[in-house]
């Protein structure tokens, strides 16, 4: 079964990094404080990133390295040549 790894910028600026397999209705769940303890207490901004894994032990696996990165690393895994957030998807994109 595919798993995502997926970040999300919370409205403190802080990085929020899980995984999924279905991360949309995981967004969701956080956007509405039912995800997870991070998220209730800093709600989300927007979805940066999604990254397919073949299994969850792949993914958990890259959850753990992303998590060790700083936030400045983080964002750059996100950032694209150009400079702008080529992935980040805005709330209105996430809903619809």
């Amino acid at each position: 079964m595919t798993w995502f790894l997926y970040l999300i910028e919370c409205k403190d600026g802080s990085i929020y990094t899980g995984i999924a397999v279905d991360v949309h209705a995981r967004y969701a769940a956080h956007q509405k404080g039912k995800g997870a303890r991070y998220t209730r207490s800093r709600p989300p901004r927007r979805l940066l990133a999604i990254v397919e894994y073949p299994d969850r032990s792949t993914a958990s696996k890259a959850e753990y390295a992303m998590k060790r990165l700083s936030a400045f690393e983080k964002r750059s895994f996100c950032l694209q040549r150009n400079g702008v957030w080529q992935i980040g998807l805005s709330h209105a994109e996430i809903d619809s």
